[in-house]
């Protein structure tokens, strides 16, 4: 069997959304791979013919490529000016996200492709976000019950959340098709939040962000609707986003 290329990231490419000029410093996208590209080494000698590939290995590289071209090519996580309230800033400082045991229900989805994805986007946004104080990638669920859920996020003290959610939304529009990306009800931990259909693919996505002074999130649920996915959002993001 062709195996997927050692990253998921592939060379900078033009993209169709100019990244924002706010927090996190500006880097150049990671290109989604395209349907029917290649992987594997070409010069590697013929064997049997490859067992039919599941479409979930390329949604994962898809949706993990758009994470990493929101993350590090649009999204604010920057300190406060002067004029913000200092009680925002010490709720903020304290503000820290993790990757529990399990999410929602489900155990933390351990197969080694899908490990490798994460562990790359967690070294990623460590490396290049400034003032990152914490940073998580997962998948939790089993993709061949059509129930798998991805998270992004990062904590740091974010300048301005709404102007970080309309970036996010923006791209991920663009990336994923999505529809109806629509503001919910962001739960006791305050911010702000959308969900919205998207799809890769042709597997339908439910999208939601999040943004707050003190962090900026990412859930997408595999084979799911907008409206499931905001049925879950609140139980998510609080087992994702924590306050000392």
């Amino acid at each position: 069997m062709s195996q997927p290329p050692a990253t998921p990231y592939g060379p900078p490419h033009d993209s169709p959304h100019p990244p924002q000029q706010s927090g996190f410093p500006q880097q150049q996208g990671f290109p989604a791979p395209q349907p029917g590209q290649p992987y594997g080494d070409p010069s590697a000698p013929v064997g049997p013919p490859p067992a039919k590939k599941s479409k979930v290995g390329k949604i994962i590289l898809i949706v993990l490529a758009v994470v990493l071209v929101l993350c590090l090519g649009g999204a604010a996580i920057t300190w406060f000016a002067v004029k913000d309230e200092v009680g925002d800033v010490v709720d903020a400082t304290k503000t820290r996200v993790v990757a529990p045991a399990t999410l929602a229900g489900r155990a933390k989805n351990t197969d080694p492709q899908l490990q490798r994805a994460a562990d790359g986007m967690v070294t990623e946004m460590k490396s290049t976000v400034q003032g990152e104080t914490s940073a998580v990638g997962a998948f939790y669920g089993d993709p061949a019950k059509q129930d798998l859920i991805m998270i992004a996020a990062a904590s740091g003290l974010v300048q301005d959340p709404k102007k970080e959610m309309d970036t996010s939304v923006t791209e991920l529009t663009g990336e994923l098709s999505l529809t109806n990306m629509a503001t919910i009800e962001a739960g006791p931990l305050g911010g702000e939040a959308r969900c919205g259909d998207g799809k890769a693919e042709g597997v339908p996505l439910g999208v939601c962000v999040w943004t707050d002074r003190g962090s900026q999130g990412l859930v997408i649920l595999y084979f799911k609707s907008a409206e499931q996915a905001k049925a879950e959002f609140t139980t998510i993001r609080g087992e994702i986003e924590q306050r000392s």
